[in-house]
């Protein structure tokens, strides 16, 4: 999708690293986990795997966002979120949308990460 769509998962400028909308994408394309704990787990292997890319890792990041297509799943993807952030504490925000690009995610996340 990147390529058609013309976007980076993850661009550093300077100290400033911003990661794209990550969805829990599997291997060959197959499909997701279907509960909203382990779709955040993915999305944040993903989100890992892009930082340290781009020189970064998940103690720079300083803001996070969930879009999470039912307010129901907050605190399974608040579990899989603390497990990489708990030490870090980036601010966070968790929004509900009526859908996301593929109808068997049920989240999508973003990082935004400060390297000294």
């Amino acid at each position: 999708m990147a390529a058609t769509v013309g976007y980076s998962r993850a661009v550093r400028v300077g100290p400033h690293v911003h990661v794209a909308g990550t969805a829990p994408i599997m291997p060959g394309d197959s499909d997701p986990p279907p509960d909203a704990y382990a779709q955040a787990k993915r999305s944040l292997e993903i989100i890992t795997a892009a930082l340290r890319d781009v020189g970064a890792g998940p103690e720079h990041v300083v803001r996070t966002r969930a879009y999470l297509i039912d307010a129901d799943d907050w605190k399974d993807v608040g579990r899989a979120h603390g497990e990489v952030f708990a030490a870090v504490l980036p601010a966070s925000a968790f929004v509900v949308v009526k859908s996301l690009l593929d109808p068997r995610w049920r989240v999508e996340l973003e990082a935004d990460a400060l390297v000294p």
